[in-house]
């Protein structure tokens, strides 16, 4: 194979990154305008858009989780697998070192990061023969954050709020309301759903994915599942979850629904949930010398339509103005639904940090620190680091952790997304604390608001797992935890439960 192949390989990488499908950026635009101008959904969307818009300016990644790297591809008779398995390894590996992706991939045992998103099952790589003399590249860039909300049902069963679901499309349809529900906010909402009825288990999962590689305009071939389709998205976005769990009229983006064949004794219903950062892009390769011929999803020829018209947080003037490290005084006084814009000094941990602290004391004094739940994307320039993405991580894995330390440490402020659980809220209350909620995905536009990078601690837990000491000006987040015991995260997820049921009924 020529090296081209190599080369065509990395600027499909490059360009997943960091630049929206035209599917993808027409449906988040339509959805812009579905929410009324001042609500937590419309900032949240206006911060999406121009995040949007940044990652194409700067060919910076658009969500700093660049995800676990899928590849379909399909292939001549007679094409080397092989060779072509071992370029995809180097691209995926170049684009690492230029910053393109996140080192993401993990010993599952040992939790030591490889450093290139190279290691055993990374990236994946699925190839097919067919009968045309051409090469079909596609590439899907999933997060954890949305991959940790898949479901998959076993029908029939008894779901929370909907009763019962049956072997049949309504019990399907249940199964899919279901986990667009479960999900709120954790995984970057609006998002799309690729379902699988059928299969077992291993396929199920593989076919639900398969799906999301389907434009978002375009019409099942199957008559009844493309009803389907169409009476999850006529009623899902009822459930008024809306942009990052606020609330709101959109909740999802797209349906994408398959059928396989199964075992008689088993019915299963696989979703694969991917967030607002839709991240697919595919390429038809020369079969001879591996070029790119055609772009598929979108044509190089057509310019890119700005999201919007220009950038910025757009204030409402009741913006609250934080200064860290806070206070005591300074987060009672805040309550759910509060803008922030936080200005100071902040530490990133995510899960290996959290672990860390419940065994040892810090590294940096924490006392009315802010702590923030992201893995950046960081390069470094001889004895100088930059963030170059710096997007919220999901916090519900932060749970069983998240009390103690604020408890021992005195932390004052803990920024991610999604929301926590009971045990954090109740040690917010006690201990004079709140959560923000940052805008996932929005790697580009928060990386904006990092002033410098002061120094980093744990290194040794990999780049996305360290604990970056940084300092940040105008960062703009939503009180959706406060001190008081209150929880927009609840109040979302009980209110929408109850419409839920409506409408499954």
């Amino acid at each position: 194979m020529s090296p081209s192949f190599f080369d065509s390989v990395l600027q499909l990488i490059v360009r997943t990154s960091t630049d929206l499908p035209p599917d993808v950026r027409a449906a988040m635009k339509t959805a812009l305008g579905a929410e009324p101008d001042g609500t937590r959904s419309s900032q949240a969307l206006t911060i999406i858009a121009q995040n949007i818009d940044l990652a194409v300016d700067t060919e910076g990644a658009i969500c700093q989780d660049t995800g676990m790297p899928t590849f379909e591809i399909k292939v001549p008779v007679g094409a080397n697998q092989i060779v072509m398995r071992q370029q995809i390894h180097d691209a995926i590996a170049d684009a690492t070192r230029r910053g393109k992706l996140r080192p993401n991939s993990v010993d599952s045992i040992t939790g030591v990061n490889s450093g290139d998103n190279l290691g055993p099952g990374t990236p994946i790589v699925h190839f097919e023969q067919w009968d045309r003399n051409e090469i079909e590249v596609k590439l899907i860039l999933k997060g954890g954050g949305c991959e940790n909300t898949n479901a998959q049902y076993a029908l029939p069963m008894e779901l929370p709020h909907l009763g019962r679901a049956d072997r049949t499309l309504d019990g399907v349809k249940k199964c899919i309301l279901h986990a667009v529900w479960q999900a709120q906010g954790k995984g970057c909402s609006p998002g799309a759903v690729g379902v699988a009825i059928g299969g077992d288990r291993t396929s199920g999962y593989v076919h639900a994915k398969e799906q999301l590689f389907r434009t978002l305009d375009d019409v099942n071939p199957d008559r009844r599942l493309a009803e389907l389709e169409a009476s999850i998205m006529s009623t899902v976005n009822d459930l008024d979850i809306g942009t990052m769990g606020f609330g709101g009229k959109v909740t999802l983006i797209g349906c994408k629904i398959g059928a396989i064949n199964r075992l008689p004794a088993s019915f299963f219903v696989s979703v694969a949930y991917d967030c607002w950062a839709f991240r697919r892009l595919g390429v038809s390769l020369n079969a001879s010398t591996g070029a790119i011929e055609r772009w598929l999803y979108r044509d190089p020829s057509h310019p890119i339509v700005p999201m919007l018209d220009q950038a910025g947080f757009t204030r409402t003037g009741r913006e609250v103005n934080l200064q860290a490290p806070l206070s005591d005084a300074d987060v009672r006084a805040l309550e759910v639904g509060d803008v922030v814009m936080l200005s100071g000094p902040m530490f990133t941990g995510r899960d290996a940090v959290h672990a860390y602290l419940m065994k040892h004391n810090p590294p940096v004094d924490l006392r009315g620190s802010v702590l923030y739940h992201c893995g950046p994307v960081v390069v470094k320039d001889g004895d100088t680091w930059g963030v170059t993405a710096a997007g919220p991580t999901t916090s519900i894995r932060e749970e069983p952790y998240q009390g103690e330390i604020i408890k021992r440490y005195g932390v004052r402020a803990v920024i991610g997304k999604g929301g926590m659980g009971a045990k954090t809220l109740a040690a917010l209350k006690e201990h004079g604390a709140v959560y923000l909620n940052a805008v996932g995905g929005a790697a580009q536009f928060y990386a904006r608001a990092i002033t410098g990078v002061d120094g980093v601690s744990l290194l040794e837990f990999g780049t996305p797992e360290a604990m970056w000491h940084l300092t940040v000006k105008d960062f703009p987040a939503i009180v959706t935890m406060d001190a008081h015991g209150n929880s927009l995260h609840k109040e979302i997820e009980h209110d929408s439960g109850e419409r839920l049921a409506s409408i499954g009924g």
